[in-house]
């Protein structure tokens, strides 16, 4: 079934911006929208099944703001969310929305809406009335729920399927009519349990660009869920990632991708090369490192380092060029043992002493750029500010 497209070039009506104001207001852009402080979240303490799924994370969201919760399955960051949301209680710590204690109130005492994995959805209601049982539940008015459901339905673009039921809609209309009931009580404040891990991969693409105007045109603070590290890069103001119950890292996108500060960090957000090597010499700013059988490269570095020092450098395989020339902060040889292409790119594998590369190089109308097959020596390249050098 073809999903109607949300625009999100084209204005919002009026009486939608009214609705838009109406949810957004008495926010300030500069508050903390949510925040936990020392939480920690162990299930099944005192028994031989103890879990540990949070420890000691201290995190603060601001309003206004699209945050995801970034790490693989298992990481905690579901479970965080739910405490957000009031479905899960902490073991120790405090929660906040928007300045006020919420350690111990029910999720129906909270200032905040949910959307679901699977959205939830009454099947035996049509998307008018799904969107309206919120409010039926917290006894508004009808006219006033009639004025609601018609801007919500005309702000996620479902007006021409308001009498449809869910199993006559696509997935990308059944998250749209999640998002409308979710939005309709004018929460301050909406998580987002993976709700685009049930759409297929051209659709969820789509999904992203319309859940990110929306955030942008309400102005409410989404706290989103995915395992996703692309989803997160494209979507997020900021993100936090999570492993085994610890939060590793807070970020911009491009802080969380250019700057890792761990190790985990710099192998699970993208593809990173992560080389073992040796601080030979510290000059102000930049640190030259010795990789075991392929000789030095100076990295610009602001950590303490001293000399003999054993860290890791991580560099992303585009920053990594090949040539056969030679070049500054040059490695090699290298052997190259496989070839893919990409279509926008192509990604090379290589060995080169006792560490494996990989590098991806740009293609399509970019002339100049040499090509490699299975079997050619080369040398490798990248510049001083290439390089990550990380210390765990």
């Amino acid at each position: 079934m073809a999903m109607t497209a949300f625009r999100p070039d084209i204005a919002l009506r009026s009486d939608v911006l009214a609705t838009v104001a109406q949810i957004s207001s008495g926010v300030d852009a500069t508050m903390v929208a949510a925040e936990v402080v020392n939480l920690k979240k162990i299930y099944n303490p005192s028994t031989p099944q103890a879990f540990q799924a949070l420890e000691n994370i201290n995190l603060a969201i601001h309003a206004n703001e699209f945050f995801t919760l970034l790490g693989p399955s298992g990481c905690g960051k579901t479970t965080l969310l739910r405490i957000l949301g009031g479905f899960e209680t902490m073991t120790d710590g405090v929660c906040r929305i928007f300045g006020q204690d919420v350690s111990h109130l029910p999720p129906e005492a909270r200032p905040v809406n949910t959307v679901f994995q699977q959205y939830a959805l009454f099947p035996h209601m049509t998307v008018r009335r799904n969107i309206a049982f919120g409010l039926e539940m917290l006894g508004r008015t009808r006219s006033e729920i009639d004025r609601t459901v018609e801007r919500m339905l005309a702000l996620v673009h479902m007006s021409d399927c308001a009498d449809r039921k869910p199993d006559h809609l696509s997935g990308g209309q059944r998250q749209r009519v999640a998002l409308a009931r979710a939005l309709a009580p004018q929460p301050k404040l909406l998580l987002l349990d993976e709700p685009l891990s049930a759409l297929d991969l051209k659709l969820r693409q789509k999904m992203r660009l319309e859940l990110k105007a929306l955030q942008r045109e309400t102005g409410i603070t989404f706290i989103f869920v995915t395992h996703d590290q692309e989803e997160a890069l494209a979507m997020s103001d900021r993100v936090a990632v999570l492993s085994e119950g610890h939060l590793q890292q807070v970020g911009t996108p491009e802080e969380i991708y250019e700057q890792p500060q761990s190790r985990f960090v710099a192998d699970f957000i993208g593809e990173s090369n992560l080389l073992a090597a040796t601080v030979t010499r510290v000059d102000g700013g930049v640190a030259e490192f010795e990789l075991a059988g392929l000789g030095s490269v100076l990295v610009n570095s602001t950590d303490h380092l001293s000399r003999g020092q054993q860290v890791t450098l991580s560099v992303r395989p585009e920053r990594i060029a090949l040539s056969r020339s030679n070049g500054q902060c040059r490695l090699g040889p290298a052997t190259v043992f496989d070839r893919t292409y990409l279509g926008n790119a192509v990604e090379y594998h290589l060995r080169a002493g006792g560490y494996t590369f990989t590098v991806r190089s740009p293609r399509g109308g970019l002339r100049g750029l040499q090509d490699f097959a299975p079997g050619d020596t080369v040398q490798l390249e990248f510049e001083p500010n290439a390089a990550r050098v990380l210390v765990s």
